[in-house]
């Protein structure tokens, strides 16, 4: 039971954070979103974002920023092996499955849904 807690506590911070950037920073939806990729990738590279999933579970993996530490993961994995070319190619390698994902679904979704406007 603990776990599901520390789950919505973390996972409602980062949704705070990009909260309070949208309204007292008056950042754009995309310029929050960009930030919290990016910190992810940060955290991911200082080696503090592991430890929060391993603490967190789905708070620190549902949220956007946990993108941001699956570029990063991939980009050094693939680095690791390839070289300088797989920081590149391990970007598109780790998160192609969730892009490809998003992107049927929502074709899907256009297709049963008519959009207001």
């Amino acid at each position: 039971m603990e776990v599901y807690f520390w789950a919505f506590v973390v996972g409602g911070l980062i949704c705070v954070i990009g909260q309070l950037l949208l309204d007292v920073g008056k950042f754009t939806p995309a310029h929050t979103m960009s930030i919290l990729v990016v910190s992810g990738a940060v955290l991911g590279g200082l080696g503090l974002y592991g430890p929060l999933i391993d603490f967190a579970g789905a708070g620190a993996t549902i949220p956007i920023a946990s993108f941001g530490n699956s570029l990063f993961q991939g980009a050094m994995s693939e680095a690791e092996t390839s070289g300088i070319i797989g920081i590149l190619t391990g970007i598109f390698e780790i998160t192609s499955a969730g892009i490809s994902a998003a992107i049927i679904f929502g074709f899907l979704a256009a297709l049963f849904f008519k959009p207001k406007g």
